[in-house]
C-alpha cells in the first residue's frame, strides 16, 4: 500500500502549523519567547481656552497608528461636553461640543501608544500642488527667484526641498529669502513655494518623545511626496528624515486645534515611557482582529476559559514525550497515559510535593487493594472500593499535613483520583502475576515518565508556545504521526544484542 498519502498529510500538517505560527508572529507581532517587554509611551494632551459664555465647539487632530507607533488606547475627560470622533482621508479628529460654556474651560485626551516596528500608517491621499500661486509684488518675484536658485542646484523633489530650505537658514539666507520671511512664517512659506514648483507638500505636527517632559508643544515638519514615495524634512535645518522618536499628531495639514466660541485656546502635551509585558500588547491585537479568520485565538476567549486551556494545551506536550519513551525508548509505563495525568497534578503540587504525595498515595493504597483481594468481591465493587480508599487517604494526608503545618500537603488533592485508583489496581494484578520486578519497573517507568512530561509541560518558553500559537497542535500532530510509522528497535532492546558485540 502506498504511503504518499501518508506522508503527504504530515506534510500538509507541518506546513500549516509552521505558517500559522510565522503568520501570528508577524501580523499580530506575537512574541516567540515569554517575558519580553514593549515600549508603551502615555501621552496626555490639555486643551485650555476661554469661553465667550456660549455654544462652544472644540475640534483637535488625534493620533493614528503610524510608522514604528500603534495606538492601543484612548480616553478623554471632558465633564458637561458632547464628544465624537470624527475620521476622513486617514487622518483622525475629536470634537468636543458644549451648549453653553463660560470662563476658563479645560479638556483632556489621553493615549496610550505602542513602539511597534512593523506598525504602518493608513494611506492618506497626498496633497495636490497648486503651481499658480498668487503673490504681491515684490514678493512674486522674490518667490520665483528663490524657486529658480534652488531648482537649478537639485535633481529631484527632495533635493529641492533641501536646498529650499536650506536657503532660508542664517547661513544662506539672500536678500529675497529675509524679504519673504519678513511677511509670511516660515512653514506655510516653505509649503507655498513647494506648491508653486509643482512639488506635493504639505505641513504636519509631530510631538517629539522625551521621558517625563511637560507642557510639550506639537513642532511642523513638511512632507514632500515624489510619485509614491514620501520624505519628512526638518524646516529649520533641512535635514531629510523621520526620527525614532517622533510621533505624527496631525498629518493631513489640518489645524490641530481649532475652537469656535472661545478665545486663547492652547493645547500642551505631557508624556511617560513604561514598559509592559509584550502579551498586554498582543491582546488589544486580537480585539482588533476578532472578526480576521487566520485568527484563531484562545485570547479571545473569556480569562476563565483562557486559564483552563492554558493547562489543556499541555496535553499534547506530554502526549508527545509518551510517545517518545515508549516508542522510541521502550520505557514500560503503567496505563498509556497515565503519567501525562500525573504529570498535570505536579504542575498544580511541585514537583516534590507531587512525588511524595503519589508515593504514599499508591504504597497505601496497594496495602489496601492487597487486603480487599482476600474477599473475592468483583471488579466493580472492588475498584469502587479502591476509589473511596484513595478518597480517604487523601483526605487523611490532607488534614495531617495542615495540622502539622505543611500547607503544600493541601496541594495532594489535585491528583486525579480515579486514575490513582486504577493505578493501584493494575500495580496489584500486576504483582500478582508477575510480581514485584514487574510492579517496580512499570511504576518506576511511569514516574520517570510523569517526571520528564512535568518538565516538558512546565517549562516556560513552551507553556508560551502552547498558549499564543495554535498551529504548534498541528506540528505536534505531524510529529506524533511520523513517530506511530516507526517500526524499528527500541533502545532498551538493543541490550540483547550485547553477547553478540562481546563474542
Amino acid at each position: 500500500m502506498s504511503r504518499l498519502p501518508f506522508y503527504l498529510v504530515v506534510a500538509l500538517l507541518l506546513v500549516a502549523g509552521i505558517g500559522l505560527s510565522i503568520h501570528r508572529h508577524v501580523q499580530f507581532e506575537v512574541p516567540w519567547t515569554p517575558g519580553e517587554q514593549r515600549q508603551v509611551w502615555e501621552i496626555e494632551a490639555q486643551v485650555n481656552f476661554l469661553a465667550d459664555g456660549g455654544p462652544a465647539k472644540v475640534e483637535m487632530a488625534l493620533p493614528s497608528t503610524q510608522q514604528g507607533f500603534r495606538v492601543l488606547a484612548e480616553h478623554t475627560a471632558s465633564p458637561g461636553y458632547g464628544l465624537s470622533f470624527l475620521e476622513e482621508n486617514g487622518s483622525r479628529r475629536a470634537l468636543w461640543s458644549i451648549r453653553d460654556a463660560t470662563g476658563n474651560q479645560q479638556l483632556y485626551y489621553s493615549s496610550r501608544i505602542q513602539v511597534a516596528p512593523r506598525a504602518r500608517a493608513s494611506d492618506v491621499t497626498p496633497p495636490s500642488p497648486e503651481p499658480d500661486v498668487a503673490w504681491e509684488r515684490p514678493y512674486d518675484t522674490a518667490a520665483s527667484q528663490v524657486i529658480d536658485r534652488a531648482w537649478a542646484r537639485s535633481a529631484d523633489p527632495f533635493t529641492f526641498t533641501r536646498e529650499l530650505i536650506r536657503d532660508f537658514s542664517e547661513q544662506r539666507q539672500g536678500e529675497n529669502a529675509r524679504l519673504l520671511l519678513t511677511q509670511f512664517d516660515r512653514v506655510p512659506l516653505l509649503v507655498r513655494l513647494l506648491n508653486q514648483a509643482g512639488i506635493a507638500a504639505r505641513d504636519v505636527s509631530g510631538l517629539m518623545l522625551d521621558h517625563g517632559r511637560r507642557r510639550q508643544s506639537l513642532t511642523p515638519w513638511i512632507q514632500v511626496y515624489d510619485g509614491e514615495e514620501q520624505a519628512l524634512f526638518n524646516p529649520a535645518t533641512g535635514e531629510q528624515g523621520r526620527p525614532d522618536n517622533l510621533l505624527l499628531w496631525e498629518n493631513a495639514g489640518k489645524a490641530v486645534l481649532e475652537v469656535q466660541g472661545g478665545t486663547n485656546s492652547q493645547v500642551y502635551f505631557s508624556m511617560l515611557s513604561r514598559n509592559q509585558p509584550a502579551g498586554a500588547a498582543v491582546r488589544n491585537r486580537m480585539a482588533e482582529a476578532s472578526d480576521t479568520i487566520l485568527n484563531f485565538s484562545i485570547h479571545s476567549l473569556p480569562l476563565e476559559e483562557q486559564a483552563l486551556f492554558q493547562t489543556i494545551l499541555l496535553i499534547p506536550i506530554g502526549a508527545l514525550v509518551v510517545v517518545l519513551l515508549r516508542v522510541l525508548v521502550g520505557i514500560k509505563t503503567s496505563g498509556t497515559f497515565m503519567p501525562v495525568l500525573i504529570a498535570l497534578a505536579f504542575i498544580q503540587t511541585t514537583l516534590a510535593t507531587g512525588l511524595i504525595g503519589f508515593l504514599l498515595v499508591v504504597a497505601v493504597g496497594l496495602v489496601i487493594r492487597n487486603y480487599l483481594s482476600y474477599l473475592n468481591l468483583l471488579l466493580v465493587a472492588r475498584v469502587t472500593a479502591v476509589i473511596i480508599t484513595v478518597i480517604a487517604i487523601i483526605s487523611l494526608f490532607s488534614v495531617l499535613s495542615y495540622r502539622i503545618g505543611l500547607n503544600a500537603g493541601l496541594t495532594i488533592t489535585f491528583f486525579p483520583m480515579i486514575i490513582l485508583s486504577w493505578t493501584i489496581e493494575r500495580m496489584s494484578i500486576l504483582w500478582e502475576e508477575e510480581g514485584p520486578k514487574e510492579v517496580l519497573i512499570q511504576g518506576g517507568g511511569s514516574l520517570l515518565t510523569a517526571v520528564l512530561a512535568y518538565l516538558a509541560m512546565n517549562n516556560p518558553w513552551i507553556r508560551h508556545i502552547t498558549f499564543n500559537f495554535l498551529g504548534v497542535q498541528l506540528i505536534l500532530m505531524a510529529l506524533i504521526l511520523m513517530l506511530g510509522n516507526y517500526t524499528g528497535y527500541r533502545l532498551l532492546e538493543l541490550r540483547r544484542f550485547k553477547p553478540v558485540t562481546e563474542d
